[in-house]
C-alpha cells in the first residue's frame, strides 16, 4: 500500500502572487485605475506616519550594484520587501531591478502574503510620485517631461495622467531605443507623446520634470539653467549612496520634499548638501502641518528614494484586492506539526 503523507493543514497555506497573476491582476483592473487605488493605500498610511516602525533600509552594496531589504510594521502587519539595483544588468540580458515582498501578521508572525514585487514596484513607486505631485505640482500642470525612458517610463506617465491630469508627457534617454520603445507603448492610452533629441529639449514648456536614470554615479541630469520658476521636479533616479541626477544649485533654489530623512540624506539627492539641510517630510504636508506648493513661482522637488510604508502599502492594498479575484495560489509554506512541539516527529511521519 502506497503511503500517502497526510495534506498541509489550513495554518500552512500562504497565498502568492506571482507575475503571470499580478499582470492578470493588473490588467483586469487597468494600471491607470491600479496606481488610483494604491495612491490611496500609500496616503492613508503616510496620514498615520507615527504608527509605524522606521528604518533605513539594510542595504548590502558591492561593485555591481546594491542588494537591500526594506522592512517596516505598524501595530497588526510586518511586511518587507528584499529589491536589488544593478545598473549593469540591462547589458546582461537581466533586469536593473526586481523585487519580492512579505506581509505578516504581528499577532502571530505567520505570513499571509508572499508577493512579487518587481512589478508592483514599478506601479507603487509611480503612484507615490504622483501622489506626491497632487500637492507639489503647480496647479493645472499639462505637460510632463520624463527623462529615462526605462522601465519606470510608461508607469509615471500614466500615474501623473491618472492622478495629476497630465496630457503630454516630453520624452528623452541617451539611448534613442529606449525612446522609441517608450512613445510606442504609451500610444492609445490619451496622452500626447513627443519624442525630444535632448534633455534641455524635453524640459520645454514642461511644469513636471521627472528623472529617471540608472547609472550608479554622481550624474547631472539636470544642470540649474534648465529648471525655471514654478517647476515640480520629481526626481526618483538617485537611490543609494554615491547617485544623484541634479546639479547641487537646483536644490539650492528648491523647496525640498523627502520620505524619510535618514534614509534619504544618505541615497536622494540631498546627499549633496549639508546633514542639518533643512527639508520637509511628506506625511506632515499630506496632514496640513507643513506647507506644500505655496506659490506660482515655487520651485519644489520630490527627492525620492522609495520608503518600506509605501511597499507595506502596495501588500496591504494586494492582500486586500485577492478578495476580489482568484490571481492567486496557495503554497505550502508553514511547517504546522500536530503537536507544536513535534516537528522532528511530523519530518518521521512523513516517511510512510
Amino acid at each position: 500500500m502506497t503511503y500517502v503523507p497526510p495534506a498541509p493543514s489550513e495554518l500552512a497555506m500562504v497565498p502568492f502572487v506571482s507575475v503571470e497573476n499580478m499582470m492578470r491582476l493588473v490588467n483586469e483592473t487597468g494600471p491607470e485605475q491600479v496606481m488610483i487605488e494604491l495612491a490611496e493605500f500609500i496616503e492613508a498610511d503616510f496620514r498615520r506616519w507615527p504608527e509605524f516602525d522606521k528604518t533605513p533600509r539594510v542595504a548590502s552594496h558591492s561593485r555591481d550594484g546594491v542588494i537591500e531589504l526594506m522592512p517596516t510594521a505598524d501595530r497588526d502587519n510586518y511586511g518587507f520587501k528584499y529589491v536589488n539595483g544593478h545598473p549593469k544588468n540591462m547589458r546582461e540580458g537581466f533586469q536593473t531591478v526586481t523585487a519580492f515582498g512579505v506581509l505578516s501578521s504581528v499577532a502571530n508572525g505567520y505570513p499571509i502574503l508572499l508577493c512579487e514585487m518587481t512589478v508592483l514596484t514599478a506601479l507603487r513607486t509611480a503612484a507615490t510620485s504622483a501622489l506626491v505631485g497632487k500637492y507639489l505640482a503647480p496647479e493645472g500642470s499639462k505637460v510632463m517631461a520624463m527623462i529615462g525612458n526605462g522601465a519606470q517610463c510608461e508607469f509615471q506617465a500614466l500615474a501623473f495622467k491618472a492622478i495629476c491630469g497630465i496630457d503630454t508627457v516630453r520624452l528623452y534617454d541617451i539611448d534613442a531605443m529606449a525612446t522609441a520603445k517608450a512613445a510606442k507603448n504609451l500610444q492609445g492610452t490619451g496622452l500626447t507623446v513627443l519624442s525630444c533629441s535632448s534633455a534641455e529639449e524635453a524640459v520645454e514648456g514642461a511644469q513636471i520634470v521627472t528623472t529617471c536614470t540608472a547609472d550608479k554615479q554622481y550624474a547631472t541630469i539636470l544642470t540649474d539653467n534648465m529648471i525655471g520658476a514654478g517647476i515640480h521636479i520629481n526626481a526618483i533616479g538617485g537611490d543609494c549612496p554615491g547617485k544623484t541626477e541634479l546639479h547641487r544649485d537646483i536644490l539650492l533654489r528648491s523647496d525640498i520634499f523627502v520620505e524619510y530623512p535618514p534614509q534619504t540624506r544618505i541615497e536622494g539627492e540631498i546627499q549633496q548638501l549639508e546633514e542639518d539641510y533643512p527639508v520637509t517630510e511628506l506625511w506632515q504636508v499630506m496632514l496640513g502641518e507643513k506647507q506644500g506648493r505655496q506659490d506660482a513661482r515655487q520651485i519644489t522637488l520630490f527627492d525620492s528614494v522609495g520608503f518600506a510604508i509605501e511597499d507595506f502599502s502596495a501588500l496591504r492594498y494586494i492582500h486586500a484586492k485577492l478578495k476580489q479575484t482568484d490571481n492567486y495560489q496557495m503554497l505550502d509554506m508553514l511547517a504546522d506539526p500536530d503537536d507544536p512541539r513535534d516537528l522532528f516527529g511530523m519530518l518521521e511521519r512523513a516517511k510512510g
